[in-house]
């Protein structure tokens, strides 16, 4: 699967999902973890591009909004009940390394000012607020 892809995601379980439209992704990653979201037990809802969350952007100094890619509710291995805010990201979008051009280091630039308020929003819903990327989405144990 192309991590490009991009389409309609169709649900399988659409009791568990609490979104406003029809979940898109708009990568294979997201794709994956619609189908992760939707078929998991544990999962008990799950939504995609729900939340709009104000934050400052640091290159253009305007005010905009950012939609994280998922807010989900799930039980942990211990029966807790605990709600996420979740975006998905390239790794090299999410780490400012000392070979990346300028327009890269942008991206990583305005990405953390998002999380940033994203941050500071979920603390005060008291929620999770988290950024998976392909380390996540791929690791192997062991």
């Amino acid at each position: 699967m192309s991590r490009w892809a991009n389409g309609l995601y169709e649900l399988t379980n659409p009791g568990k999902y609490v979104g406003k439209n029809n979940p898109r992704y708009r990568s294979g990653w997201e794709h994956s973890f619609m189908r992760f979201c939707d078929k998991n037990d544990a999962v008990i809802q799950w939504a995609s591009e729900s939340i709009a969350i104000p934050y400052r952007n640091p290159i253009t100094g305007k005010n905009s909004m950012y939609v994280p890619d998922f807010f989900i509710t799930y039980r942990t291995k211990g029966n807790v009940q605990r709600a996420e805010m979740i975006e998905i990201k390239p790794k090299k979008q999410s780490i400012i390394e000392s070979k990346m051009n300028s327009k890269d280091r942008a991206v990583v630039a305005v990405n953390y000012a998002k999380w940033a308020a994203a941050q500071a929003w979920c603390k005060r819903a008291g929620i999770h607020f988290r950024v998976i990327t392909e380390d996540d989405m791929f690791h192997k144990p062991g």
